[in-house]
């Protein structure tokens, strides 16, 4: 028996964003459809993946959570979903995004809304410079005393960059400016591959009190791009450690970030105290280093995102607007200066050193988040041999429920591309055999969706053991390409670069919405938005 939902209308939705009281809103489409057309505090969270996801956005059972969608239906199914998984205080907007719009309230497109339209009111409201593409290129024609740092990750420097630009990952900055700008006379750009990371990138070593001319790039890889100059693949050097000197230098400039935007510091006791009551207050605990450094030793309980991106896509890890937020590294510099960030977006933030925490016991190893409602019995699975036997006879139809872009890298082959959410009309594509084994890249999509599939079947369904990783690491084969899509691919919104045609006009497009967003964010009140 599914649990009786409760709804609220979108001026009830209103009142909730304002009242000061821990809220998280829910959109459960796909990202495609979410990027289109959304709600400016929702986070997408799909249906197809609400099990692999809500434990780490919501941590505490009793939060305040609202669905929405744009009438498919689905989020009434993701509320019934939460509701099953433990969630005691789920409800879904009456008429989803319609009816927010219905009501007179405002509509957005884009992923990563708060953040991106965070950046652009920071250049407006502090005044971060910048130049132009054209202006760099001139600085580099002329042997000019300039560096240019690229804030985007390692993975995103590494596709695609401007020449001569070295990686510094936005919460690396001020750790790292000392050493790599020994002068006060070198003038400072920062990019990313559009603006957000640009900007908040410059402005934090503006805010640090570094006497250079730092500047952002405008429109960054992108802007150099549409200027008609060469795009690079990034090399792959690792960063150097940071000296003696250069740390105590960012240990000083951080704590000038920290006086000035009155960013707390807490240690193990006063953590241990904030973790005691989950059910009273969400307190997010965020390890802001990097993958390296947190895989080597981390906090029991710290989930990983680097700082530069936490600030880029904070609706994506900070689903409960108003909750607590715990920013951690090893020395402060890093985690003062996400938090210094993150207080501007309203969010309560401190910082903890583990320097500071004699004594405590870290955990290696990956980040591995809990999966609510996983049950699976051995009669559920099949080993990665049992399918191949079952391939060579025929009698077996894989339907792979992973990321589309994973699935058109790397899949089974014959295997047939679904989303989970849309399992029914998918099979009504796919050829009828005597069973059907499920697939995603570890198994545990795959092994969440047992349910669904059988509910919509009356064929035999099984999933794969370990997934596709687990088939190929048997030595079986795999094939590319999205070969068999059983519906449309609307999982992963395409990046203006990653379109196949009208690349630049993709580009021009995406920079002019993020420009405006300050406009749009001006006429709207439910941000917490401090500067």
């Amino acid at each position: 028996m599914k649990p009786d939902i409760s709804h609220v209308s979108a001026e009830t939705l209103k009142t909730y964003l304002h009242d000061g009281h821990e809220i998280a809103l829910f959109d459960a489409r796909e990202e495609v459809p979410f990027d289109r057309r959304h709600l400016l505090m929702a986070s997408c969270v799909p249906l197809s993946r609400l099990e692999l996801l809500v434990d780490a956005m919501v941590p505490s059972d009793r939060t305040r959570v609202v669905w929405c969608d744009d009438g498919e239906g689905l989020a009434e199914h993701a509320a019934a979903r939460m509701s099953e998984l433990g969630y005691s205080n789920v409800s879904v907007l009456e008429g989803g995004v319609s009816g927010w719009e219905a009501a007179g309230f405002p509509i957005y497109r884009g992923v990563h809304v708060p953040s991106k339209a965070f950046a652009e009111i920071v250049e407006h409201e502090a005044g971060t410079p910048w130049i132009t593409a054209p202006q760099l290129k001139a600085l580099g024609d002329d042997n000019a005393d300039f560096i240019l740092l690229d804030s985007r990750t390692a993975a995103e420097f590494r596709g695609n960059s401007i020449p001569g630009a070295i990686n510094v990952p936005g919460a690396e900055l001020v750790l790292r400016f000392s050493d790599l700008v020994p002068s006060p006379d070198t003038t400072v750009v920062v990019h990313c591959g559009g603006r957000t990371r640009s900007i908040i990138g410059a402005q934090s070593l503006i805010d640090a009190g570094f006497p250079n001319k730092i500047v952002s790039l405008k429109d960054g890889t992108q802007g150099w791009h549409l200027a008609g100059y060469d795009i690079v693949n990034g090399p792959s050097e690792a960063a150097m450690e940071v000296s003696a000197a250069g740390l105590e230098a960012a240990k000083q400039a951080a704590e000038r970030v920290a006086r000035r935007f009155d960013i707390g510091s807490i240690g193990q006791a006063a953590l241990e105290d904030m973790m005691k009551d989950p059910e009273s207050r969400t307190t997010y605990l965020i390890d802001v280093r990097t993958v390296a450094e947190y895989e080597t030793g981390h906090l029991d309980g710290a989930k990983h995102v680097a700082g530069g991106q936490l600030v880029q896509e904070t609706e994506r890890h900070l689903a409960v607007w108003g909750a607590r937020v715990v920013l951690v590294d090893d020395n402060g510099v890093r985690a003062t200066m996400t938090a210094s960030w993150l207080k501007r977006m309203g969010w309560d933030a401190v910082a903890l050193a583990l320097e500071d925490c004699v004594g405590i016991g870290l955990v290696d190893g990956p980040y591995e988040g809990t999966v609510r409602g996983l049950q699976t019995q051995a009669s559920d699975l099949l080993t990665p041999k049992d399918l191949s036997s079952l391939l060579e006879d025929g009698a077996v139809q894989v339907v792979d429920l992973d990321w589309s872009r994973l699935y058109s890298k790397r899949h089974i082959p014959g295997a047939w591309w679904a989303i989970r959410a849309r399992i029914a009309h998918a099979m009504k594509k796919m050829p009828s055999t005597a069973r059907i084994v499920l697939t995603s890249s570890d198994g545990v999509l795959a092994a969440l969706a047992l349910r669904d599939v059988r509910a919509v079947t009356d064929q035999p369904v099984f999933a794969l053991s370990g997934g596709t990783e687990a088939w190929v690491a048997s030595g079986l084969p795999t094939e590319e390409g999205l070969t068999r899509a059983a519906c449309d691919v609307e999982d992963i919104r395409l990046r203006a670069r990653e379109q196949a045609e009208n690349k630049e006009a993709a580009m021009r497009d995406y920079l002019a919405w993020e420009v405006g967003l300050y406009e749009q964010l001006k006429r709207d009140d439910d941000h917490r938005i401090k500067l």
